[in-house]
């Protein structure tokens, strides 16, 4: 199987998963439809760079055929993704999420357009809320599929799902407390907070855990579990850095989001970080001043690029992602000795391009 034809099938599946609840939400009250509705048009379409990660790590341990076990931890991926992005858009207040409405607009959209009593953007916030619960429920029952349909599941495969959602949502709550705690005095010390929320929250569950997930569904060694987790995070760190990046010079067009949406949530990423501790007094308290600012305009967000830009912060933030990007392709060597073919490995090494080369 090709992999766009893997891609067209983890859309299948999770289009038909969505479906099958649909009727169970139904079952309850066709009133609470646009709980499905919602999710269904988040996980739709799109690269499903996740599962496609999770493949590599099922073929990477020989698995060649039968793929149904690695589709549903696909389908269980992307509802798990979809969670932590709903809630994320709520803790952030963000208005669109890859180019439409983010769901808790959604909910205040539906709130409004039949005119219900209260207050509109408290209904968006809850039915977002309960959306986000229902889709990592969901992710947890379509791993349970996954692991049913595999021959040979790991012992350590449900151990390291479990694990992924403590440390996503333990990512999460770093984030939210960096943008009100005080700032820490030195720049390592900012760094490393920046970096850690940046791990725990999006990097490892966006490539290292899915490869991992994928090779312990054949019951693949934990060495080779462990092989393909410590090729795949450096990926996952400079997709986040990338992410950063676009989030201040990226275009909107592109993104799905308005340019300056970590400056208007007050988010010390490195990027910022590096722009606080590296540019001149003036800069540097002009840069903090912005930090958190909503009715940020677009000519503050040119000035705080062109601080960022001529302190050296994105020189940094591109110099730490090829870094990142020849550490992976270091431990590809692991890899080969653990019986990993090219073909897994050119795959690898594509999707790892995709990632940190991205515009969107």
């Amino acid at each position: 199987m090709s992999g766009q034809d893997f891609v067209q099938r983890v859309n299948d599946r999770c289009a038909a998963f969505l479906e099958a609840k649909r009727d169970q939400v139904r079952a309850v009250s066709a009133e609470a439809d646009e709980l499905v509705s919602s999710l269904t048009a988040l996980t739709a379409g799109g690269k499903k760079l996740r599962p496609v990660l999770a493949r590599i790590g099922w073929r990477a341990s020989g698995a060649a055929d039968e793929e149904a076990a690695v589709e549903h931890l696909g389908v269980a991926l992307e509802l798990f993704q979809a969670a932590a992005l709903i809630h994320d858009d709520v803790i952030d207040r963000s208005a669109t999420r890859r180019g439409q409405p983010s769901t808790h607009r959604r909910f205040a959209s539906l709130h409004t357009q039949h005119s219900f009593a209260g207050d509109a953007e408290h209904f968006g916030t809850a039915g977002a809320i309960l959306t986000g619960d229902l889709a990592l429920s969901w992710a947890a029952e379509a791993f349970d599929q996954a692991e049913q349909a595999a021959a040979a599941p790991s012992r350590s495969g449900r151990e390291t799902f479990r694990t992924m959602h403590t440390e996503v949502i333990t990512g999460q709550y770093l984030d939210v407390l960096s943008e009100v705690a005080a700032a820490p005095a030195d720049e390592a010390t900012a760094v490393a907070r920046a970096r850690a929320v940046l791990t725990y929250k999006s990097a490892k569950y966006s490539t290292q855990y899915p490869v991992a997930l994928g090779c312990s569904l054949t019951g693949g060694h934990p060495d080779l579990q462990q092989a393909l987790a410590r090729a795949a995070l450096p990926v996952g760190v400079a997709f986040q850095l990338r992410d950063d990046l676009l989030g201040v010079f990226g275009d909107p067009q592109i993104t799905g989001k308005p340019v300056g949406d970590d400056l208007r949530e007050g988010k010390r990423t490195e990027l910022v970080t590096y722009g606080l501790f590296r540019s001149p007094s003036p800069a540097s308290e002009k840069l903090a001043s912005m930090l958190g600012r909503e009715d940020l305009s677009e000519d503050d967000v040119d000035a705080a690029r062109e601080i960022l830009l001529s302190c050296g912060a994105v020189a940094a933030v591109e110099a730490e992602i090829d870094a990142l990007v020849r550490a992976s392709v270091d431990a590809e060597g692991p890899l080969r000795q653990l019986g990993v073919g090219q073909p897994v490995l050119e795959d690898f090494a594509e999707v790892r391009q995709r990632l940190v080369a991205r515009t969107s």
